[in-house]
């Protein structure tokens, strides 16, 4: 009955926010204008930067991702108390907004990013006030991400002939270390922490266990588990027989529940990778395999295809590039509700503008025999149709731009089908060196906001601003 009736009440404010008149939207608007201009800066150094999540989020039901063992526990409310800010020594102390409250403790860490910082109740985790993606700290690290994953490039050779050899070791631990090395390099597998009973169950490479993995001979082992966001990760792959037989060599003596890499945990193999490389953690791998993953994709179209291309077919080549990494990083998305609605409309408009071509070219036909132009009836609503010009120029120029008006939306509507399972955006973020990208649209002319939002060149003006200065740059 409560559910109910709290059920009832939140319906009923949602639709008092939608009956709101324009100048309550416009007040509530400048309000959180002012909002953000008191407490979404702060100044590093003279300059003043972006904060991201200035915002402490309110108390409310815990959902997770996936099969949460949490979900539905209720998230408690934060007091100023519980709040810790990482100020300057000569820094005012902002005054606390709200009345009868002061903040939990002021420090100086110089060795952090983070302004402000608290502890949930949920899963006891530290949540932090961190500088917005387009500050030039955030910047900065993320050109410094992308540099060491570029890094690797010039160790990977080496790396790879130290864990083949010991592919057939007989120490279970310098074994399982290897293949989990030959996992993350050739999958793209993320390197998979422990996981307490109080968290999702899920899992990367590290904590792969039996019932993940499926040997089927001579040589394919299919995986099947929850990776990061309780993500599916389904793929059968066709390995080399070293690492078939490896996977087997686990798999024996051991039942459901208990782990394939049991000898080997992340912090381990972390720290090997640092003695192969500095700063070398599992999770470069991932950077560099999507970055090259990415330039190599791009490399199949030359600048003489392209010039013969339309800037939409230039684009449609560089998402299908785009699919590639999503589909290695796992990268998925369930399919929206309105996708066939949308393929559906599409469909309509390519009928539709087939149908007016048809139209136009009888009429172009008889303007040339010399015929009477034939009236065109009424649309759907009764209304008299427009009748096409008498100028056999003006018709032909007419049916050139339709026929290319197809061929926009065919390319639109493979584009939407391409996207419909995947997400590229992650990936474009997060993993792909972004002067890649900008790199690429400079050699086949395609313009920069075609492929990166304003959002995303804000983020990367760094990059940018490397391109300019390297038009020919290569991961």
């Amino acid at each position: 009955m409560f559910l109910l009736l709290f059920y009832d009440y939140v319906k009923e404010k949602q639709e008092e926010r939608k009956k709101r008149s324009k100048e309550e939207k416009e007040k509530e608007k400048e309000e959180k204008a002012e909002i953000k201009e008191k407490y979404g800066y702060a100044i590093i150094d003279g300059h003043r930067e972006a904060v991201g999540n200035f915002t402490v989020e309110p108390p409310g039901l815990f959902l997770g991702r996936g099969d949460h063992p949490k979900a539905g526990m209720v998230k408690a409310r934060i007091y100023p108390e519980q709040v810790t800010l990482n100020l300057g020594e000569k820094a005012t102390v902002p005054p606390c907004p709200v009345e009868g409250h002061n903040w939990g403790e002021i420090v100086h860490n110089h060795e952090v990013t983070w302004v402000a910082s608290w502890r949930e109740n949920i899963n006891n985790q530290n949540k932090y006030v961190l500088f917005s993606a387009q500050s030039s700290v955030r910047g900065k690290s993320d050109r410094s991400k992308f540099e060491t994953a570029r890094r690797l490039k010039k160790f990977v050779k080496k790396i790879r002939k130290d864990y083949e050899s010991s592919l057939k070791e007989k120490d279970d631990f310098l074994c399982q270390r290897a293949t989990a090395m030959w996992v993350i390099d050739h999958l793209a597998l993320r390197v998979g922490n422990d996981k307490g009973k109080d968290q999702a169950d899920t899992v990367g490479c590290c904590s792969l266990r039996k019932e993940h993995v499926k040997l089927h001979k001579p040589r394919s082992i299919e995986f099947d588990f929850l990776g990061k966001d309780s993500m599916r990760y389904h793929n059968t792959v066709e390995v080399p027989e070293v690492i078939f037989k490896n996977f087997q060599r686990f798999h024996k003596g051991k039942k459901k529940g208990e782990q394939l890499f049991d000898k080997l945990n992340p912090a381990q193999l972390n720290a090997h990778l640092q003695t192969l490389m500095k700063g070398l953690t599992a999770k470069v791998f991932r950077t560099y395999n999507a970055s090259q993953t990415m330039q190599q994709e791009l490399l199949k179209l030359s600048v003489e295809e392209s010039k013969k291309m339309s800037v939409e077919e230039r684009i449609l080549f560089f998402n299908r590039s785009s699919v590639q990494v999503a589909v290695l990083c796992n990268h998925q998305r369930s399919v929206s509700k309105t996708h066939s609605v949308q393929m559906e409309k599409l469909d309509k408009q390519i009928e539709d503008t087939k149908t007016l071509i048809k139209e136009m070219k009888d009429h172009l036909a008889r303007l040339k025999a010399g015929k009477t132009p034939k009236e065109r009836g009424k649309d759907e609503n009764g209304e008299d149709l427009k009748a096409f010009s008498t100028n056999p120029d003006t018709v032909q120029k007419r049916i050139d731009a339709l026929e290319d008006k197809i061929r926009k939306i065919l390319i639109k509507k493979e584009e939407k089908d391409n996207l419909k399972e995947v997400s590229t955006s992650t990936s474009k973020v997060n993993y792909i060196d972004p002067r890649v990208s900008l790199a690429w649209c400079i050699k086949h002319d395609v313009p920069i906001q075609k492929i990166f939002s304003k959002t995303m060149r804000t983020k990367f003006a760094w990059a940018i601003h490397d391109v300019q200065a390297n038009n020919n740059y290569e991961f």
